[in-house]
This record gives structure tokens, C-alpha cells and sequence, in this order.
């Protein structure tokens, strides 16, 4: 199978890795930081939120968009004949 375009396949790549870095940063610096006074009135577990988020969710986050990062990737070598 032969494979099609190669700097097409690195320019999605590259777009997947910059999205996924916009939501974990989004996720760590503005529940954790921006919007901390807010989030705190919610407890988890005895925790308010925005302490949660600043020490475990941004972490959580990161691992669930690995995830999300691998399916995206198997999508995108199937698509463009990497998959082998």
C-alpha cells in the first residue's frame, strides 16, 4: 500500500498535538489558577475544586488525552496507509 501524503499526515499531527496541549493547558493553568475563587465553592471529597483540579485533575486530564490523543493517531495512519 503505498502512502499518501506524508507533510499532510505531519500537518494533522501536528494540529491533534497543539489542540490537546490547548485543552490541558486550559484545563491546569484556568481550573486551577483562572477560575480557582469559582470552582472552590464545589467540594470533592472534602477538597474544594480548584485545589483539586490545580493537584490531581490537570494530571487526570493528561492521561485521558493520551487516550483520546492514541485513538486520533490510529485514525489518522489508517487514513493515510501508516497503519501497518
Amino acid at each position: 500500500m503505498t502512502k499518501k501524503d506524508p507533510k499532510a499526515y505531519w500537518k494533522a499531527n501536528i494540529r491533534y498535538v497543539l489542540i490537546l496541549l490547548v485543552i490541558w493547558f486550559s484545563v491546569s493553568y484556568g481550573a486551577g489558577i483562572i477560575f480557582k475563587e469559582e470552582l472552590d465553592s464545589i467540594k470533592i471529597g472534602g477538597f474544594k475544586l480548584g485545589f483539586w483540579f490545580a493537584q490531581q485533575g490537570s494530571m487526570y486530564v493528561f492521561v485521558i488525552l493520551i487516550f483520546v490523543y492514541v485513538r486520533l493517531m490510529n485514525k489518522l495512519d489508517k487514513t493515510y496507509g501508516y497503519d501497518e
